[in-house]
């Protein structure tokens, strides 16, 4: 359990410096991004399967919004997940609207240690304005 917390620590940490191919190495092959949700039109929101996937959406929300704020405030542990509240600032690089969220991650692992699923719940209405 608590290698789940220090896995999803050390991907932010990834994260905050741009570290896209370390944050691949710690998902499964066939990890499943965004599960469960719906479109809602917003890019670096779209679900989709594999390491290829996610690598796409690191390079999407890069291209589509400057973020100004990610703070990770709180983290909820148990045998296989690890949900963040994290607050979220972003401009859009499109039409400059601004993001202001506190959203939630939530990280699933499987039973190697390995990220299986993962899902952003945030206010999509704020990052559909930010699409344009």
């Amino acid at each position: 359990m608590s290698n789940h917390l220090s896995t999803v620590q050390t991907i932010y940490g990834h994260f905050q410096r741009g570290e896209v191919p370390q944050i691949l190495e710690r998902l499964a092959d066939d990890v499943q991004w965004e599960h469960d949700s719906v479109d809602h039109g917003v890019p670096w929101l779209a679900a989709g399967r594999g390491r290829a996937h996610v690598g796409q959406f690191f390079a999407t929300l890069a291209a589509g919004l400057e973020i100004t704020a990610f703070e990770p405030r709180s983290f909820l542990v148990n045998e296989a997940q690890v949900a963040v509240v994290i607050w979220f600032e972003a401009r859009s690089k499109r039409n400059d609207a601004v993001i202001r969220d506190l959203e939630t991650h939530l990280w699933t692992f499987d039973e190697a240690g390995a990220v299986a699923r993962f899902r952003h719940i945030c206010d999509t209405a704020q990052h559909r304005a930010a699409v344009g």
